[in-house]
């Protein structure tokens, strides 16, 4: 049961209220966060989207007003008219804890059940419960935050973007099925039967159409979807900032972003990034730290010692160079005592789930030299091996042996676990570095075919392009990353705009003639006409937020998210259908 607002217009919202407000009658209107009844004196948290604010309802002032408020309980919705006072106990942790609210009159709006959550940040509930009750969640002043973060980043973008003579263009939701990235989402045509829609994985087609068009910039915050199995901070439905430039080569892309991620840094965080952003080719980054998003807040290089240990007694890294692999390591630099051995075991069936055979280590310590591999090498191997590592006292060398691209995921997702046990990553320190030079292709030993690493439109480095019949795999690509503490936040290309150049693509895909005109016939017809070189880069909403809100989870800042089963537990979505709406769209669901 409610009451009518009456003549209650809200006049202040509950955390906005401070002492140059105390003489004041006011209206606010919110949700009780808590209630205490001292007898004679009610206190009551009153909260709303921007904070909390104190009410005192006292029985001296109006018995009615008192009886009335002795009925609240955590939830309810209510309209209060007091006067802002001096409050007698401060209240340091609440930025309205100068203040208080004397209340003169009370109207409940909504009365509430029990909820089946805490509404407070620090509430310990399942998640499986939060996105359940997701209405409820949402009300927490963190989650609140970071919608609030969410939608000032989005105006900082656009803003930018208009400033920079972008056109933002919506493309559309309903599009044809493409053969490349992961799978898509179907919708059925009714008025077309058998035939189906894709949602769009992303709008890469349309834009490079637009681009065809003339529109020269483009700009988009859009959904994208992909039907995939979901990992740890993946949803089937995820925003990008897509971005599109005609009449460009890859540093006009990469120049125009950074003043992008500057104005982004200044603005949401107050934090001057410095331009230019490191650059670093894919090969450095594999190399130095086995993965293609180097974290580089901290140092831990890659060392590669197979030429130290070729001809050694050690079975396990002569054999590995035999077969062609490679034997590289890290050195934990100063941090070897905080390494047991139990803990290095720990880090060594870390590395195996990464496809590692095995973690050979070496420990430097007050106590000289400690190491199960040391017996395996004469004094002048060994003394070089700790050279190449530049090693002292207190540090611990890891390494691993096996063929390179094992090496590369092991060690690299190694390097990041050891210094998130060390504990020595601050969410406060942003290292920002763009990997350019990406290998054009990448071989599918499923498919036995060499297959596009980006995209089929993806403009190979100029200087490669009579490698892509002969050494496919050496070829290059005008495409770029860019990289922040260890994540891909955005990634792009110069993409081809010469239908000959093209038409070589396709076929070193393995793509006949008639497949690349049945995929993407309406692409190829356009680029008959004139088509501008162009590049763009599309950037990962959430994952950008997730950075600035420093949530660890991306549905923490997503206002309605899916689980890792791609459902929707407050709406129970995907769902079964009615046999009507089945025929509709002309199916008909197997037994």
């Amino acid at each position: 049961m409610g009451e009518k607002m009456g003549n209650l217009r809200r006049t202040s919202m509950c955390g906005l209220l401070r002492t140059e407000n105390i003489g004041e009658e006011v209206v606010l209107m919110g949700w009780v966060q808590k209630e205490r009844n001292l007898g004679s004196i009610i206190f009551v948290d009153l909260r709303d989207t921007t904070g909390i604010s104190q009410i005192v309802f006292d029985s001296t002032v109006s018995k009615e007003v008192f009886e009335k408020a002795e009925k609240l309980r955590s939830e309810y919705v209510i309209a209060v008219k007091g006067t802002v006072r001096a409050r007698q106990s401060v209240n340091k942790e609440i930025p309205t804890g100068d203040i208080e609210v004397l209340a003169q009159e009370l109207k409940i709006l909504d009365e509430a059940e029990t909820p089946p959550i805490y509404i407070k940040d620090d509430d310990n509930v399942s998640e499986t419960m939060r996105l359940k009750y997701r209405y409820l969640d949402l009300r927490k002043p963190k989650m609140q935050a970071n919608l609030k973060l969410r939608a000032k980043t989005a105006k900082v973008v656009r803003d930018f973007f208009y400033e920079n003579n972008f056109v933002e263009v919506e493309t559309p939701m309903l599009t044809k099925p493409t053969p490349e990235g992961a799978r898509d989402y179907l919708v059925p045509s009714r008025v077309n039967p058998g035939q189906f829609y894709a949602l769009p994985q992303s709008p890469q087609l349309m834009k490079q159409l637009l681009m065809v068009s003339g529109m020269d910039r483009y700009y988009q915050i859009v959904k994208c979807f992909r039907d995939e199995d979901l990992r740890a901070n993946r949803q089937p439905e995820f925003t990008q900032i897509d971005v599109e430039m005609s009449f460009v080569d890859v540093d006009d892309v990469i120049s125009m972003n950074e003043k992008l991620l500057y104005r982004l840094f200044k603005e949401i965080k107050g934090v001057e990034i410095e331009l230019p952003i490191r650059r670093m080719t894919y090969k450095e980054a594999m190399e130095k730290y086995g993965v293609d998003k180097p974290d580089l807040r901290f140092g831990f290089e890659f060392k590669d010692i197979s030429d130290i240990v070729k001809n050694s007694n050690f079975k396990v890294f002569f054999d590995t160079i035999e077969n062609g692999g490679v034997v590289k390591g890290i050195n934990v630099k100063g941090y070897g005592d905080s390494f047991t051995r139990k803990d290095i075991t720990s880090l060594e069936e870390y590395s195996k789930t990464y496809g590692a055979k095995g973690l050979a280590w070496i420990k430097l310590t007050d106590d000289g030299i400690t190491s199960p591999i040391a017996k395996f090498f004469d004094e002048e191997e060994f003394k070089n091996i700790l050279n190449r590592f530049e090693a002292e006292k207190g540090d611990l060398i890891l390494i691993i042996a096996d063929k390179y691209s094992v090496v590369c995921d092991s060690l690299g997702n190694l390097r990041n676990e050891v210094a998130r046990r060390l504990g020595i990553l601050s969410d406060d320190d942003f290292k920002l570095v763009w990997i350019t030079e990406f290998p054009l292709f990448e071989y599918d030993e499923e498919e036995n075919r060499y297959v596009a690493k980006h995209h089929p439109f993806t403009h190979p480095m100029d200087e490669d392009i009579d490698l892509l019949e002969t050494n496919p795999d050496q070829v290059r690509a005008k495409a770029y990353d860019i990289v922040i503490n260890g994540d891909e936040m955005g990634g792009g290309s110069i993409r081809i705009n010469n239908s000959d150049l093209q038409a070589r693509m396709f076929k070193a895909l393995g793509f006949s003639d008639e497949e690349a005109r049945e995929k993407f016939g309406f692409l190829m017809d356009a680029f008959r006409y004139g088509t501008p070189p162009h590049g763009g880069i599309a950037y990962g909403l959430d994952r950008l937020i997730m950075l600035f809100t420093k949530s660890s989870n991306i549905r923490d800042v997503i206002a309605f998210p899916k689980t890792q089963s791609a459902t929707c537990l407050m709406t129970d979505a995907p769902t079964v259908v009615s046999n009507k709406q089945l025929e509709e769209v002309h199916i008909k669901l197997q037994d």
